[in-house]
């Protein structure tokens, strides 16, 4: 598609903390695109378990349209606690899904599933100056170039498409409740092709050639189909090496020798926990940054969550945001070739190395005590001038 001067951004602050960390996030992405050229439509969609306790709807009517429309969806991050039983807000069953899902799902999981977002892309990356928090202790454990690699997690499917129903005994009483891991074909040969085809973009840059598929296809069965279909794709990429690794064992490996890998591939759940303990190596969840990716749209988003016990304080980490905007102007630059929207990516990035390797306005999870504003002014100021 052609490059364009102003692109449609939908934005979905969201629950918690979110409508912070997205401010710092746009602060930091407008500024950046002004140095070249290029500037945003924002959209803001309100949303999530905070507008379905009001309302009784997770969003406005429409919204759906309106994300579709847009050119790349910014996500905040949903989930909120209701005020009264202090324990998450939930839809009421059959309303409007046939069973209860967290107050948020529409954003999240709606999207993923409408838009066809079938990969799930979190860069792992340690970045200089970066101090990891073991045991209340910040330490230096592992150095930025044994920390770099990249989890695509399928996103569409396995233990997360929302499908559950009771298990009854024959007089009809419910005894248990099922969720079904299901792993189809198409799903798993796509998100299977986006990591090899990353990979070999990465091997382009220095990177090692090789994708890893972490599954528990030892007890599993489905989790051993998904591992033969990726042994099936494999042979469509001669030039990048093949890896497995089963979930548990990973786990450990991915702290103790995270220089081993360099493109992972699972299933959702595996994935989504992977990616998760991979941060870990890279800072925490505050310097985490996720993209949900398909063949048309994308949504991005920091992974670390809602958290509701710091809303309002002007105290969170804003740099997962921050690299989720930035890795939102990388996707939107492939999409429609335009080399600005690369730079802007590149400027971001860079700022948010530049203030880490200072270390003077970092967050308290980072071993600062800058609020999250500060932090975001000190991103956007780092900015290639």
């Amino acid at each position: 598609m052609p490059a364009k001067d102003r692109y449609h951004v939908v934005t979905l602050p969201g629950d918690g903390i979110g409508p912070e960390v997205t401010v710092e996030a746009v602060k930091v992405l407008t500024a950046a695109a002004a140095r070249h050229g290029v500037a945003f439509d924002l959209e803001e969609i309100p949303g999530g378990g905070e507008h379905y306790l009001k309302h009784g709807v997770e969003w406005p009517d429409g919204s759906e349209a309106r994300v579709a429309a847009a050119d790349a969806i910014l996500l905040g991050a949903v989930g909120a606690d209701d005020p009264v039983t202090k324990r998450s807000v939930f839809t009421k069953p059959g309303q409007p899904y046939p069973t209860a899902q967290l107050a948020g799902y529409a954003l999240v999981i709606g999207n993923r599933l409408r838009l066809e977002l079938f990969v799930n892309v979190r860069p792992i990356k340690l970045l200089p100056g970066v101090r990891h928090k073991v045991s209340g202790r910040f330490m230096d454990i592992w150095e930025p170039g044994q920390v770099d690699y990249v989890v695509c997690r399928e996103n569409t499917e396995e233990a997360y498409s929302g499908k559950t129903h009771d298990l009854t005994d024959p007089e009809g009483n419910v005894i248990g409740r099922m969720t079904p891991i299901e792993v189809t074909r198409k799903a798993t040969e796509r998100v299977c092709r986006y990591a090899f085809e990353l990979a070999r973009q990465r091997k382009a840059r220095g990177r090692p050639g090789k994708v890893t598929c972490v599954t528990k296809s030892n007890i599993i069965g489905a989790h051993k189909y998904f591992e033969d279909v990726f042994r099936e794709v494999a042979k469509e990429f001669p030039d990048i090496e093949p890896d497995t690794s089963l979930f548990d064992a990973f786990c450990m490996w991915q702290i103790r020798n995270p220089e081993w890998f360099d493109v992972v591939v699972a299933p959702n759940l595996v994935g989504d926990v992977i990616s998760d303990n991979g941060s870990t190596t890279q800072g925490g969840m505050g310097m985490a940054a996720g993209g949900n990716i398909g063949f048309e749209h994308a949504m991005f988003e920091p992974i670390h969550g809602s958290a509701p016990k710091y809303a309002g304080q002007d105290k969170v980490n804003p740099l997962a945001a921050i690299l989720s905007a930035a890795m939102m102007a990388d996707w939107l630059a492939g999409r429609f070739d335009d080399a600005r929207l690369r730079a802007v990516a590149a400027d971001m990035e860079a700022a948010v190395a530049a203030v880490m390797r200072e270390g003077k306005r970092l967050t308290y999870d980072l071993g600062g005590d800058a609020r999250c504003s500060e932090c975001g002014d000190a991103v956007r100021d780092a900015l290639p001038r």
